[in-house]
């Protein structure tokens, strides 16, 4: 399914190129119309990060998650700087249907662990940074993708398939915020080896045409941010696109 996303710094609908918090793009203090005109378009999920959240936890935008949820009444997946249980117990709490962890899953394997046995598997989305190198080797990048991990994609989601692992978003950095398409190779790659996970792909569609070329590569949900702000298409578009080619 098609999930447009909306990045949020101090209540502004952003976008960063390529994660960096200097190369931030505004597109207006109005979050909560956006959602109910995503949704009205035929959204069925939908995807928030709060990127103030994510640079530091203390100053999360719970008041303002809070409210987005309630405007809306489609499932909502909530990401951004996840790094207790009790940021998992708030977002949840606000009203996330998942929520969307990143880096601790890497740096801290065993507490996220417990939270799938605590909120089960349906609960957690794993999103996953890679760069890939020229021998195909895709490491996981954290903390804002400041850092290499040392660890591989698949090493993280094998770690993870004994807890249930239902979810994962799937980012190749290098196309992130680009609109220069997505890596489909890697999404039916991963999809192929792991079917009994939910791919989310994530970064560069940028036109219809990306969205076509990620049909039948076995992802099942593609995350639309930068191309809905910048009116390349709608999503009802996007939708027909990945339902009818």
């Amino acid at each position: 399914m098609i999930i447009p996303a909306l990045d949020l710094i101090d209540g502004k609908v952003v976008r960063l190129h390529q994660g960096d918090y200097d190369q931030q793009r505004d597109y207006g203090s109005d979050p909560l119309p956006r959602l109910q005109d995503y949704q009205a378009q035929g959204a069925e999920v939908l995807h928030l990060v709060d990127l103030t959240g994510a640079k530091d936890p203390a100053a999360r935008q719970i008041s303002l998650l809070t409210k987005l949820l309630a405007g809306v009444s489609v499932p909502v997946q909530v990401g951004g700087g996840i790094r207790t249980k009790e940021d998992v117990e708030a977002l949840l709490k606000a009203g996330a249907m998942r929520v969307v962890v990143g880096s601790t899953s890497v740096k801290q394997p065993q507490e996220v662990s417990q939270w799938f046995k605590q909120y089960g598997a349906e609960a957690i989305v794993l999103a996953l940074d890679v760069r890939i190198d020229a021998d195909n080797r895709k490491e996981v990048a954290i903390s804002g993708w400041q850092e290499a991990s040392g660890i591989t994609l698949e090493e993280v989601i094998e770690q993870f398939l004994p807890f249930g692992l239902k979810h994962v978003l799937c980012t190749d950095i290098s196309r992130d915020g680009t609109l220069s398409g997505s890596n489909v190779e890697l999404y039916r790659e991963v999809s192929s080896r792991y079917l009994q996970i939910a791919i989310q792909s994530s970064g560069g569609i940028g036109s219809l045409d990306d969205i076509a070329a990620l049909r039948g590569c076995g992802a099942q949900g593609v995350i639309v941010g930068r191309a809905l702000l910048e009116d390349k298409f709608t999503v009802s578009e996007a939708i027909s696109c990945w339902q009818n080619g």
